[in-house]
């Protein structure tokens, strides 16, 4: 798997609140930081159990990723994302962020770290975001 087919992978599953397409992304000893701040997630479980809590409530997702920057050899690679949604309360917000992906010599993640931002408002990417 490619780090495009993998970002693009994750954008379904993530589209799509599907927490088992996205364990799949993962080797068995993954560790998914969802948070700095934030015990991790650790394997295919784990990243299935974060998923079911994290995308549940989420509807009409608009998501977009920018070009990553892939490290030579592809291990390492990081990559933006932006994303409008509504949330099953009513509400709705804009949840711009980033991944830092250490990729396994399978195709699978075996380490992700994420950093992102929630603003109550849906907001579009600034010009010449992603690239």
């Amino acid at each position: 798997m490619t780090v495009e087919e993998w970002i693009d992978a994750y954008g379904k599953a993530w589209r799509d609140r599907d927490p088992e397409a996205a364990s799949r992304l993962f080797t068995e000893d993954a560790v998914y930081r969802s948070s700095p701040f934030r015990t991790p997630h650790v394997g295919t479980d784990g990243v299935r159990e974060y998923w079911t809590i994290a995308t549940r409530d989420q509807r009409n997702l608009d998501l977009r990723f920018g070009t990553p920057i892939v490290e030579p050899g592809g291990r390492r690679v990081a990559v933006e994302w932006w994303a409008i949604m509504d949330l099953a309360d009513g509400t709705f917000g804009t949840l711009p962020g980033g991944l830092y992906l250490i990729f396994a010599p399978d195709g699978r993640c075996r380490e992700l770290r994420e950093y992102w931002h929630w603003k109550e408002t849906r907001q579009a990417p600034p010009e010449n975001w992603g690239t």
